[in-house]
């Protein structure tokens, strides 16, 4: 059986692959092009990867990540959708789904919503679920940088602390739009927030995410 995050891999291949190489994404300053370098970097180059967390290797993850975004466009997507190499950590099956639904979700989206005639995706509950149980986990992590109080919200009630603090504000929307909002895509994600007027302008310019 596919896992969500097999299917969301060929999902953004099949959007990277329609897009071209020069699409806008909503990465800010990247291209198509760009976005699949950044996947098979974090993927096949582990020690060039670290710099997304770790600010000493930032100059190296940038070097690597363009010497493969001058690649052949299509290589780059052929190597998204086919994977990591079986050396890779990500090629174990539970490695590959609890550290890259939400990643290949998120970027889906990112090629999707920067294009002028995009529509909304249906996400089925099963993997709507997945996607709340992972950002329960992540709330935390993702909401640190808010300077507010930050709670979000299923159209059902559940709820999750993403930030304790004064004011606080609600974001109420579908798993998919809370984790795009709460992995740094505010202005992209359809939620409604609730709270003081000021409070929610300093949220939408937040620096959400890992």
């Amino acid at each position: 059986m596919s896992t969500h995050a097999k299917r969301e891999r060929l999902l953004l291949a099949d959007l990277l692959e329609a897009a071209g190489p020069d699409a806008p994404t909503l990465c800010d300053g990247w291209t198509t092009r760009d976005l699949a370098a950044h996947v098979v970097v974090r993927e096949r180059r582990p020690d060039a990867a670290a710099g997304v967390l770790l600010g000493p290797l930032r100059s190296r993850l940038e070097r690597v990540q363009a010497e493969f975004a001058a690649k052949p466009y299509e290589e780059l997507v052929r190597l998204v959708r086919t994977g990591p190499p079986r050396m890779s950590p990500f090629s174990i099956k539970q490695v590959d789904e609890g550290a890259n639904t939400v990643e290949f979700y998120v970027h889906a989206e990112d090629v999707r919503r920067a294009q002028a005639d995009w529509t909304p995706r249906e996400v089925d509950p099963v993997f709507a679920n997945a996607l709340w149980a992972r950002l329960e986990k992540a709330a935390r992590l993702v909401g640190r940088r808010c300077p507010v109080g930050l709670v979000v919200r299923r159209p059902d009630g559940r709820t999750a602390v993403a930030r304790r603090g004064v004011p606080v504000v609600t974001v109420t929307g579908e798993p998919g739009e809370l984790t795009l909002f709460l992995y740094g895509r505010q202005g992209a994600a359809r939620v409604e927030l609730d709270g003081d007027k000021e409070a929610v302008a300093r949220v939408l310019e937040a620096r959400l995410g890992v």
